[in-house]
Protein backbone atom coordinates (compact mmCIF):
# COMPACT_ATOMS: atom_id res chain seq x y z
CA UNK A 1 0.00 0.00 0.00
CA UNK A 2 1.73 3.21 -1.13
CA UNK A 3 -1.10 5.71 -1.58
CA UNK A 4 -3.20 7.51 1.00
CA UNK A 5 -6.20 6.98 -1.22
CA UNK A 6 -5.81 3.25 -0.58
CA UNK A 7 -6.21 3.98 3.13
CA UNK A 8 -8.83 6.74 3.13
CA UNK A 9 -11.39 5.73 0.54
CA UNK A 10 -13.40 8.94 0.83
CA UNK A 11 -11.56 11.59 -1.23
CA UNK A 12 -13.17 14.39 0.81
CA UNK A 13 -11.16 13.24 3.81
CA UNK A 14 -7.83 13.90 2.09
CA UNK A 15 -6.85 17.50 1.34
CA UNK A 16 -3.68 18.33 -0.55
CA UNK A 17 -1.29 21.19 0.13
CA UNK A 18 -2.78 24.11 -1.79
CA UNK A 19 -6.30 23.31 -0.64
CA UNK A 20 -5.54 22.97 3.09
CA UNK A 21 -7.57 25.63 4.94
CA UNK A 22 -5.46 28.27 6.72
CA UNK A 23 -7.26 27.39 9.96
CA UNK A 24 -5.46 24.03 9.93
CA UNK A 25 -2.04 25.64 9.62
CA UNK A 26 -2.26 27.52 12.91
CA UNK A 27 -3.51 27.30 16.50
CA UNK A 28 -6.32 28.99 18.41
CA UNK A 29 -4.63 32.41 18.29
CA UNK A 30 -4.34 32.35 14.48
CA UNK A 31 -1.26 34.57 14.57
CA UNK A 32 1.45 32.18 13.35
CA UNK A 33 1.11 29.70 10.50
CA UNK A 34 3.03 26.64 9.42
CA UNK A 35 2.85 24.54 6.28
CA UNK A 36 1.86 20.98 5.45
CA UNK A 37 1.65 18.69 2.46
CA UNK A 38 -1.49 16.71 3.30
CA UNK A 39 -4.47 17.03 5.62
CA UNK A 40 -6.14 13.73 6.57
CA UNK A 41 -9.38 13.10 8.48
CA UNK A 42 -9.37 9.52 9.80
CA UNK A 43 -12.45 8.00 11.40
CA UNK A 44 -11.05 4.81 12.93
CA UNK A 45 -8.00 3.56 14.75
CA UNK A 46 -7.26 1.31 11.78
CA UNK A 47 -7.08 4.32 9.47
CA UNK A 48 -4.79 6.16 11.89
CA UNK A 49 -2.50 3.12 11.98
CA UNK A 50 -2.21 3.00 8.21
CA UNK A 51 -1.66 6.75 7.90
CA UNK A 52 1.17 6.54 10.45
CA UNK A 53 2.73 3.64 8.54
CA UNK A 54 2.44 5.70 5.35
CA UNK A 55 4.18 8.61 7.08
CA UNK A 56 6.96 6.30 8.24
CA UNK A 57 7.50 4.90 4.79
CA UNK A 58 7.73 8.39 3.32
CA UNK A 59 9.51 10.12 6.24
CA UNK A 60 6.67 12.60 6.74
CA UNK A 61 6.07 14.51 9.94
CA UNK A 62 2.68 14.13 11.61
CA UNK A 63 0.95 16.96 13.46
CA UNK A 64 -2.11 15.76 15.35
CA UNK A 65 -4.96 18.16 16.04
CA UNK A 66 -8.55 18.21 17.22
CA UNK A 67 -10.64 21.37 17.45
CA UNK A 68 -7.60 23.65 17.11
CA UNK A 69 -8.15 25.56 20.37
CA UNK A 70 -4.51 25.21 21.51
CA UNK A 71 -2.87 28.53 22.41
CA UNK A 72 0.87 27.75 22.40
CA UNK A 73 1.55 26.58 18.85
CA UNK A 74 1.20 22.84 19.42
CA UNK A 75 -1.02 22.44 16.35
CA UNK A 76 1.08 24.55 13.95
CA UNK A 77 2.43 21.98 11.45
CA UNK A 78 6.02 21.64 10.34
CA UNK A 79 5.44 20.08 6.93
CA UNK A 80 4.21 16.56 6.31
CA UNK A 81 0.75 15.36 7.38
CA UNK A 82 -1.87 17.06 9.49
CA UNK A 83 -3.86 14.33 11.22
CA UNK A 84 -7.22 15.85 12.14
CA UNK A 85 -9.10 13.59 14.59
CA UNK A 86 -12.24 15.75 14.74
CA UNK A 87 -14.33 13.09 12.95
CA UNK A 88 -13.52 10.47 15.59
CA UNK A 89 -16.44 11.41 17.84
CA UNK A 90 -18.04 8.10 18.78
CA UNK A 91 -19.13 7.26 22.31
CA UNK A 92 -17.97 3.66 22.41
CA UNK A 93 -19.42 2.66 25.78
CA UNK A 94 -21.04 4.08 28.88
CA UNK A 95 -20.46 1.69 31.75
CA UNK A 96 -22.54 2.80 34.72
CA UNK A 97 -21.40 -0.15 36.78
CA UNK A 98 -17.76 0.96 36.73
CA UNK A 99 -18.47 4.70 36.40
CA UNK A 100 -16.54 4.95 33.13
CA UNK A 101 -17.18 6.18 29.63
CA UNK A 102 -15.10 5.19 26.61
CA UNK A 103 -14.92 7.63 23.70
CA UNK A 104 -12.96 8.47 20.61
CA UNK A 105 -10.64 11.49 20.99
CA UNK A 106 -12.51 13.86 18.67
CA UNK A 107 -15.61 14.19 20.83
CA UNK A 108 -16.04 17.73 22.15
CA UNK A 109 -15.81 18.29 25.88
CA UNK A 110 -19.24 19.93 26.00
CA UNK A 111 -20.84 17.00 24.16
CA UNK A 112 -19.26 14.46 26.51
CA UNK A 113 -20.39 16.41 29.58
CA UNK A 114 -23.95 16.78 28.30
CA UNK A 115 -24.15 13.08 27.45
CA UNK A 116 -23.02 11.76 30.83
CA UNK A 117 -25.13 14.28 32.75
CA UNK A 118 -28.22 12.94 31.00
CA UNK A 119 -27.42 9.73 32.87
CA UNK A 120 -26.93 11.52 36.23
CA UNK A 121 -23.17 11.15 35.95
CA UNK A 122 -20.50 13.82 35.95
CA UNK A 123 -17.20 14.40 34.14
CA UNK A 124 -15.52 17.06 36.31
CA UNK A 125 -12.65 18.51 34.17
CA UNK A 126 -13.94 21.83 32.88
CA UNK A 127 -11.37 23.94 30.99
CA UNK A 128 -12.56 27.20 29.48
CA UNK A 129 -12.71 25.96 25.86
CA UNK A 130 -15.79 23.74 26.00
CA UNK A 131 -15.48 23.18 22.24
CA UNK A 132 -12.05 21.59 22.67
CA UNK A 133 -11.80 17.87 22.02
CA UNK A 134 -11.29 15.36 24.80
CA UNK A 135 -8.16 14.10 23.04
CA UNK A 136 -6.78 17.63 23.11
CA UNK A 137 -7.65 17.94 26.80
CA UNK A 138 -5.70 14.77 27.52
CA UNK A 139 -2.76 15.87 25.39
CA UNK A 140 -2.42 19.08 27.42
CA UNK A 141 -3.68 17.75 30.76
CA UNK A 142 -6.29 20.50 30.73
CA UNK A 143 -7.49 21.81 34.08
CA UNK A 144 -10.09 24.55 34.32
CA UNK A 145 -12.16 26.12 37.05
CA UNK A 146 -13.27 22.96 38.84
CA UNK A 147 -9.71 21.70 39.34
CA UNK A 148 -9.53 23.08 42.88
CA UNK A 149 -12.02 20.43 44.07
CA UNK A 150 -11.99 17.71 41.44
CA UNK A 151 -8.50 17.81 39.96
CA UNK A 152 -7.40 17.95 36.32
CA UNK A 153 -7.84 15.75 33.26
CA UNK A 154 -5.04 13.39 34.35
CA UNK A 155 -7.13 12.39 37.38
CA UNK A 156 -9.93 11.07 35.16
CA UNK A 157 -8.07 9.07 32.53
CA UNK A 158 -8.51 5.36 33.25
CA UNK A 159 -7.21 3.84 30.01
CA UNK A 160 -5.89 4.87 26.62
CA UNK A 161 -5.53 3.35 23.19
CA UNK A 162 -2.52 4.93 21.50
CA UNK A 163 -1.11 4.55 18.01
CA UNK A 164 2.66 4.64 18.31
CA UNK A 165 5.07 6.26 15.87
CA UNK A 166 5.71 2.96 14.05
CA UNK A 167 1.99 2.24 13.62
CA UNK A 168 1.70 -0.29 16.44
CA UNK A 169 -1.24 0.05 18.84
CA UNK A 170 -0.69 0.33 22.59
CA UNK A 171 -3.49 -0.29 25.10
CA UNK A 172 -2.69 0.99 28.59
CA UNK A 173 -4.66 1.34 31.80
CA UNK A 174 -7.97 -0.30 32.65
CA UNK A 175 -11.32 0.24 34.34
CA UNK A 176 -9.84 -0.79 37.67
CA UNK A 177 -9.84 1.95 40.27
CA UNK A 178 -6.51 0.80 41.69
CA UNK A 179 -3.55 -0.24 39.57
CA UNK A 180 -0.02 -0.80 40.80
CA UNK A 181 0.82 -3.35 38.13
CA UNK A 182 3.97 -2.07 36.51
CA UNK A 183 4.78 1.46 35.39
CA UNK A 184 1.81 3.76 34.75
CA UNK A 185 2.61 4.32 31.08
CA UNK A 186 -0.63 6.21 30.42
CA UNK A 187 0.71 9.18 32.38
CA UNK A 188 3.51 9.65 29.86
CA UNK A 189 0.95 10.42 27.16
CA UNK A 190 -1.22 12.70 29.28
CA UNK A 191 0.16 16.20 28.79
CA UNK A 192 2.69 15.14 26.14
CA UNK A 193 1.09 17.32 23.42
CA UNK A 194 1.10 14.54 20.84
CA UNK A 195 4.86 14.04 20.86
CA UNK A 196 4.86 10.38 22.00
CA UNK A 197 1.82 8.83 20.35
CA UNK A 198 -1.64 9.46 18.90
CA UNK A 199 -4.57 8.87 21.24
CA UNK A 200 -7.36 7.09 19.39
CA UNK A 201 -9.58 5.99 22.27
CA UNK A 202 -9.87 6.91 25.95
CA UNK A 203 -11.70 5.50 28.93
CA UNK A 204 -12.58 8.19 31.43
CA UNK A 205 -13.63 8.06 35.06
CA UNK A 206 -17.02 9.53 36.00
CA UNK A 207 -18.58 10.39 39.34
CA UNK A 208 -22.15 10.84 40.50
CA UNK A 209 -23.62 14.12 39.37
CA UNK A 210 -23.86 16.63 42.26
CA UNK A 211 -27.47 17.26 43.20
CA UNK A 212 -27.19 21.02 43.75
CA UNK A 213 -24.71 23.85 43.33
CA UNK A 214 -24.54 27.47 44.35
CA UNK A 215 -22.45 30.38 43.10
CA UNK A 216 -21.69 33.45 45.17
CA UNK A 217 -19.35 36.40 44.94
CA UNK A 218 -17.33 38.01 47.72
CA UNK A 219 -16.34 41.61 47.08
CA UNK A 220 -13.30 43.39 48.56
CA UNK A 221 -11.82 46.89 48.48
CA UNK A 222 -8.50 45.74 46.99
CA UNK A 223 -7.10 42.80 45.03
CA UNK A 224 -4.65 42.28 47.91
CA UNK A 225 -7.57 41.69 50.28
CA UNK A 226 -9.19 39.27 47.86
CA UNK A 227 -6.03 37.22 47.37
CA UNK A 228 -5.16 37.27 51.07
CA UNK A 229 -8.48 35.57 51.78
CA UNK A 230 -7.88 32.67 49.37
CA UNK A 231 -6.30 30.59 52.12
CA UNK A 232 -9.21 31.45 54.42
CA UNK A 233 -11.59 30.04 51.84
CA UNK A 234 -9.57 26.87 51.40
CA UNK A 235 -9.19 26.33 55.14
CA UNK A 236 -12.96 26.74 55.62
CA UNK A 237 -14.40 24.65 52.78
CA UNK A 238 -13.61 22.85 49.54
CA UNK A 239 -15.02 24.96 46.72
CA UNK A 240 -15.90 23.50 43.36
CA UNK A 241 -14.42 26.62 41.78
CA UNK A 242 -12.53 29.57 43.25
CA UNK A 243 -11.72 32.41 40.88
CA UNK A 244 -10.27 35.87 41.41
CA UNK A 245 -10.92 38.91 39.24
CA UNK A 246 -10.51 42.67 39.61
CA UNK A 247 -13.30 45.13 38.96
CA UNK A 248 -11.51 46.65 35.95
CA UNK A 249 -11.16 43.17 34.45
CA UNK A 250 -14.79 42.24 35.11
CA UNK A 251 -15.81 45.37 33.22
CA UNK A 252 -14.29 43.93 30.05
CA UNK A 253 -16.53 40.88 30.44
CA UNK A 254 -19.55 43.11 31.12
CA UNK A 255 -19.03 45.11 27.94
CA UNK A 256 -18.57 41.98 25.86
CA UNK A 257 -21.40 39.89 27.31
CA UNK A 258 -23.92 42.63 28.01
CA UNK A 259 -24.44 41.34 31.55
CA UNK A 260 -23.90 43.29 34.76
CA UNK A 261 -21.45 41.85 37.26
CA UNK A 262 -22.73 42.02 40.86
CA UNK A 263 -21.22 44.24 43.57
CA UNK A 264 -20.09 47.06 41.24
CA UNK A 265 -18.67 49.10 44.15
CA UNK A 266 -16.12 46.42 45.06
CA UNK A 267 -12.69 46.59 43.50
CA UNK A 268 -11.86 42.88 43.52
CA UNK A 269 -13.77 39.63 43.79
CA UNK A 270 -13.57 36.00 44.67
CA UNK A 271 -16.10 33.98 42.66
CA UNK A 272 -16.95 30.79 44.51
CA UNK A 273 -18.99 27.77 43.50
CA UNK A 274 -20.04 25.04 45.90
CA UNK A 275 -21.78 21.81 45.04
CA UNK A 276 -23.07 18.87 47.00
CA UNK A 277 -25.99 16.67 47.98
CA UNK A 278 -28.30 19.36 49.40
CA UNK A 279 -28.66 23.13 49.51
CA UNK A 280 -28.85 23.26 53.30
CA UNK A 281 -25.30 21.97 53.69
CA UNK A 282 -24.04 24.43 51.10
CA UNK A 283 -25.79 27.30 52.91
CA UNK A 284 -24.13 26.30 56.18
CA UNK A 285 -20.71 26.21 54.51
CA UNK A 286 -21.27 29.63 52.95
CA UNK A 287 -22.36 31.18 56.24
CA UNK A 288 -19.33 29.75 58.01
CA UNK A 289 -17.04 31.18 55.33
CA UNK A 290 -18.57 34.65 55.47
CA UNK A 291 -18.12 34.66 59.25
CA UNK A 292 -14.40 33.95 58.77
CA UNK A 293 -13.78 36.49 55.99
CA UNK A 294 -14.46 39.65 57.99
CA UNK A 295 -15.01 42.95 56.14
CA UNK A 296 -16.44 42.16 52.70
CA UNK A 297 -19.56 42.32 50.57
CA UNK A 298 -21.25 39.30 49.09
CA UNK A 299 -23.80 38.35 46.49
CA UNK A 300 -25.53 34.99 46.15
CA UNK A 301 -26.89 33.93 42.76
CA UNK A 302 -30.57 33.22 43.31
CA UNK A 303 -31.27 31.20 40.19
CA UNK A 304 -29.67 29.61 37.14
CA UNK A 305 -30.01 32.83 35.14
CA UNK A 306 -27.88 34.83 37.56
CA UNK A 307 -25.43 31.94 37.89
CA UNK A 308 -25.01 31.67 34.12
CA UNK A 309 -24.49 35.42 33.79
CA UNK A 310 -21.72 35.42 36.39
CA UNK A 311 -19.85 32.55 34.77
CA UNK A 312 -20.47 33.93 31.28
CA UNK A 313 -18.74 37.15 32.28
CA UNK A 314 -15.84 35.24 33.82
CA UNK A 315 -15.58 32.92 30.84
CA UNK A 316 -15.68 35.71 28.25
CA UNK A 317 -12.72 37.73 29.53
CA UNK A 318 -10.22 36.55 26.91
CA UNK A 319 -12.73 36.96 24.07
CA UNK A 320 -13.64 40.39 25.41
CA UNK A 321 -10.04 41.51 25.07
CA UNK A 322 -9.66 39.95 21.62
CA UNK A 323 -12.69 41.92 20.43
CA UNK A 324 -10.81 45.16 21.13
CA UNK A 325 -7.13 44.48 20.53
CA UNK A 326 -4.68 41.70 19.77
CA UNK A 327 -3.52 40.02 22.94
CA UNK A 328 -1.08 37.40 24.07
CA UNK A 329 -2.55 34.95 26.62
CA UNK A 330 -0.22 33.81 29.38
CA UNK A 331 -0.85 30.72 31.51
CA UNK A 332 1.39 30.67 34.59
CA UNK A 333 1.13 28.78 37.87
CA UNK A 334 2.64 29.76 41.23
CA UNK A 335 2.15 28.37 44.75
CA UNK A 336 -1.15 29.70 46.05
CA UNK A 337 0.58 31.67 48.80
CA UNK A 338 2.54 33.61 46.15
CA UNK A 339 -0.39 34.73 43.98
CA UNK A 340 -0.43 38.20 45.55
CA UNK A 341 3.32 38.59 44.96
CA UNK A 342 2.94 37.73 41.30
CA UNK A 343 -0.08 39.97 40.77
CA UNK A 344 1.71 42.89 42.43
CA UNK A 345 4.69 42.26 40.17
CA UNK A 346 2.48 42.44 37.06
CA UNK A 347 1.21 45.84 38.22
CA UNK A 348 4.75 47.12 38.67
CA UNK A 349 5.75 45.71 35.28
CA UNK A 350 2.73 47.36 33.69
CA UNK A 351 3.87 50.77 34.96
CA UNK A 352 7.47 50.12 33.99
CA UNK A 353 6.80 48.92 30.43
CA UNK A 354 3.52 50.79 29.74
CA UNK A 355 2.14 47.49 28.45
CA UNK A 356 -1.39 46.85 29.71
CA UNK A 357 -2.03 43.51 31.37
CA UNK A 358 -5.21 42.00 32.72
CA UNK A 359 -4.77 39.31 35.38
CA UNK A 360 -7.38 36.83 36.59
CA UNK A 361 -7.50 33.13 37.20
CA UNK A 362 -8.01 30.04 39.28
CA UNK A 363 -7.30 31.22 42.81
CA UNK A 364 -7.67 27.77 44.32
CA UNK A 365 -4.67 26.30 42.49
CA UNK A 366 -2.45 29.29 41.76
CA UNK A 367 -3.15 29.28 38.01
CA UNK A 368 -2.91 32.88 36.81
CA UNK A 369 -4.12 33.92 33.38
CA UNK A 370 -2.77 37.13 31.90
CA UNK A 371 -3.89 38.98 28.81
CA UNK A 372 -1.04 41.13 27.49
CA UNK A 373 -2.60 43.84 25.31
CA UNK A 374 -1.03 45.04 22.07
CA UNK A 375 -3.07 48.25 21.77
CA UNK A 376 -1.68 50.49 18.98
CA UNK A 377 1.88 49.14 18.78
CA UNK A 378 3.32 48.40 15.36
CA UNK A 379 4.74 44.93 14.65
CA UNK A 380 8.30 45.80 15.66
CA UNK A 381 7.36 47.53 18.92
CA UNK A 382 4.86 44.80 19.81
CA UNK A 383 7.38 42.00 19.41
CA UNK A 384 10.03 43.92 21.30
CA UNK A 385 7.75 44.82 24.21
CA UNK A 386 6.23 41.36 24.29
CA UNK A 387 9.62 39.68 24.58
CA UNK A 388 10.59 42.05 27.38
CA UNK A 389 7.36 41.39 29.28
CA UNK A 390 7.58 37.62 28.74
CA UNK A 391 11.11 37.43 30.08
CA UNK A 392 10.21 39.43 33.18
CA UNK A 393 7.03 37.45 33.89
CA UNK A 394 8.54 34.01 33.49
CA UNK A 395 11.63 34.96 35.50
CA UNK A 396 9.43 36.20 38.34
CA UNK A 397 7.34 33.05 38.10
CA UNK A 398 10.42 30.89 38.65
CA UNK A 399 11.62 33.09 41.52
CA UNK A 400 8.31 32.46 43.27
CA UNK A 401 8.57 28.70 42.80
CA UNK A 402 6.15 28.59 39.87
CA UNK A 403 6.16 27.00 36.42
CA UNK A 404 5.62 28.41 32.91
CA UNK A 405 2.45 26.45 32.18
CA UNK A 406 -0.45 25.18 34.25
CA UNK A 407 -2.75 23.85 31.55
CA UNK A 408 -2.05 25.35 28.11
CA UNK A 409 1.09 23.31 27.50
CA UNK A 410 4.51 24.34 26.16
CA UNK A 411 4.12 23.96 22.40
CA UNK A 412 6.47 26.18 20.45
CA UNK A 413 5.66 29.38 22.34
CA UNK A 414 7.23 28.54 25.71
CA UNK A 415 10.23 26.41 24.83
CA UNK A 416 12.90 28.81 26.11
CA UNK A 417 11.05 29.38 29.38
CA UNK A 418 10.50 25.63 29.69
CA UNK A 419 14.24 25.07 29.37
CA UNK A 420 14.87 27.63 32.12
CA UNK A 421 12.39 25.88 34.42
CA UNK A 422 13.29 22.22 33.90
CA UNK A 423 16.73 20.89 34.93
CA UNK A 424 18.98 19.59 32.17
CA UNK A 425 18.97 16.09 33.67
CA UNK A 426 15.18 15.96 33.44
CA UNK A 427 15.21 17.15 29.85
CA UNK A 428 17.83 14.57 28.95
CA UNK A 429 15.59 11.83 30.33
CA UNK A 430 12.65 13.21 28.33
CA UNK A 431 14.76 13.14 25.17
CA UNK A 432 15.54 9.49 25.84
CA UNK A 433 11.84 8.69 26.25
CA UNK A 434 11.01 10.52 23.03
CA UNK A 435 13.77 8.65 21.20
CA UNK A 436 12.44 5.33 22.45
CA UNK A 437 8.84 6.08 21.51
CA UNK A 438 9.47 7.99 18.28
CA UNK A 439 13.00 7.32 16.96
CA UNK A 440 12.39 9.14 13.68
CA UNK A 441 10.98 12.21 15.49
CA UNK A 442 7.89 12.26 13.30
CA UNK A 443 5.18 13.06 15.88
CA UNK A 444 4.54 16.75 16.53
CA UNK A 445 8.23 17.39 16.07
CA UNK A 446 7.68 21.15 16.15
CA UNK A 447 6.88 20.89 19.88
CA UNK A 448 9.74 21.10 22.38
CA UNK A 449 12.11 21.53 19.44
CA UNK A 450 15.08 22.35 21.63
CA UNK A 451 14.83 19.19 23.73
CA UNK A 452 13.96 16.53 21.17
Amino acid sequence: MNKLTDIIKDPQRIVLQNAIPPSHLTDGLQLKYGQADILVYPKTTAEVVEVVKFANANNLNITTRGAGTNLVGSTIPNGGIILDLSLMTNIVELDKQTFTVTVQPGILLQDLQQFVEQHDLFYPPDPGAKTATVGGNISTNAGGMRAVKYGVTRDYVQALEVVMADGSVLTIGSKNVKDNTGLALKHLFIGSEGTLGIITQCTLKLIAKPKVSQTFIVGFNTIEQAIANITTVLHTLTPTALEFVERKVAQWGEQYSGFQFPLPNSQAYLIIMLDGADLQTIEQQRQQLLANLGDCDFFVAEDSKQTNQIWTIRGSLVRAVEAVTQQDPIDIVVPINRIADFINFTKQLEVQTKVRMLAFGHAGDGNIHLCILRDDRDDHQWQSDLQLVHQALYQKCLELGGLPSAEHGIGTAKVSYYNDAIPATNRQLMRAIKQQFDPKNLLNNQVYTTII
